[in-house]
C-alpha cells in the first residue's frame, strides 16, 4: 500500500497497526517513495539468570578503607 505524507501523517495509528500485522506500507511525496512502515521486532530479549557468573572478581581489600589520599581525591 502506499500513502501520500499526508495521509499517513492523519492516520498513523491505523497505518501502523496495519504494519504490524505484516502489511508494507509506503510513505510517499508526490507520488515519490520515500519511507517503508514496518516493525522493528521484538527487540527485548528473555533474560537468562546467571550469564555472567564468575566473570567478575575482586581484590581480597575490596571492602577495607580507602587511604585518605584517595578520600580526598573525591572530594576534590
Amino acid at each position: 500500500m502506499i500513502v501520500n505524507m499526508h495521509e499517513a501523517k492523519t492516520h498513523l495509528s491505523r497505518l501502523a497497526n496495519r504494519a504490524l500485522s505484516g502489511e508494507e506500507i509506503v510513505i510517499a511525496k508526490n507520488g515519490v517513495p520515500l519511507f517503508k512502515l514496518m516493525p522493528i521486532g521484538n527487540t527485548s530479549k528473555e533474560r537468562k539468570p546467571g550469564l555472567s557468573q564468575g566473570s567478575a572478581s575482586f581484590s581480597d581489600d575490596f571492602t577495607d578503607p580507602l587511604s585518605d589520599d584517595i578520600v580526598k581525591e573525591f572530594e576534590k
